[in-house]
């Protein structure tokens, strides 16, 4: 809830929100030059594992809310993490969201990924990505530091999804385009110690891709080593963490900027 304008969460310190970070009209002048701001649902809230009759209506006023956002901001839709509805991805396409985005958590073993594997099959179908987001934690995190979750949980919540993905998501569903947010948690840097481990070279996967959200020029650098630059897309926790500049040229730039998330939204903004 917010308390003039103080977020209380159940899992997580109270956060004081900027006020004018989130007025829409000032949003979008900062991002004048910006074709499409893709925003999302904030999944640390909690709203997609509430009860399904208590997550309906709060999903339903994002939607609403979130398709009268000035231009140039377009949204991702979400469902609820008990009991999606399928049914209703294809009007949420019609109604122009621009994907569908997941919790982490929902990834977050193979047989999870099994599990969610209709819900990820009916985006297939329809040529609408999938974005990977981390939270909630899953208990109150007392007696550490505010920024514990962001650094410690929400990462280790994408390394289960990426792996997992890998794992067994692929195979499963093999024209789906996926996104994790925030590097995956770096968790492509670990493809050395999966070879190791599984006697398997890692193969980069061009329909798996991962954000910048949150991370700087040394992440940057580590997943593009990892991964190459085709799979890396723009991305931020505006108003918390402003884009990195990655310093990586202006070609690479163009890339991560326009080439790459043009590909992961093909045929989502018209």
């Amino acid at each position: 809830m917010l308390r003039n304008w103080t977020l209380y969460t159940a899992t997580e310190p109270p956060y004081e929100v900027v006020r004018t970070e989130h007025d829409a009209a000032f949003r979008a002048g900062r991002e004048a030059d910006t074709f499409a701001a893709c925003v999302s649902l904030s999944t640390p809230l909690g709203i997609e594992y509430l009860a399904p009759d208590q997550a309906a209506p709060l999903l339903d006023a994002w939607h609403r809310g979130a398709l009268e956002l000035p231009t140039p901001f377009r949204a991702w839709a979400a469902v609820s993490a008990h009991d999606p509805d399928v049914d209703r991805l294809a009007d949420l396409r019609g109604a122009g969201f621009v994907g569908l985005q997941i919790p982490a958590a929902l990834l977050a073993s193979p047989a999870a990924v099994e599990l969610t594997a209709p819900l990820l099959r009916r985006c297939e179908q329809l040529r609408w990505p999938v974005l990977v987001h981390p939270g909630p934690v899953a208990e109150p995190r007392t007696g550490v530091p505010a920024w514990w979750p962001a650094v410690v949980d929400y990462p280790a919540q994408l390394q289960a999804a990426w792996w997992a993905w890998h794992a067994a998501g692929r195979s499963l569903l093999p024209d789906l385009r996926i996104c994790f947010v925030a590097g995956a948690g770096l968790a492509a840097v670990q493809h050395e110690r999966f070879a190791a481990r599984s006697g398997r070279r890692f193969v980069v996967d061009p329909n798996t891709f991962v954000d910048t959200a949150s991370h700087g020029r040394q992440a940057i650098d580590a997943l593009v080593r990892a991964l190459g630059i085709d799979v890396l897309v723009l991305g931020s926790d505006r108003p918390y963490t402003e884009p990195a500049d990655a310093q990586l040229g202006d070609a690479a730039a163009h890339a991560v900027g326009v080439i790459n998330p043009a590909r992961l939204l093909e045929g989502a903004i018209p």
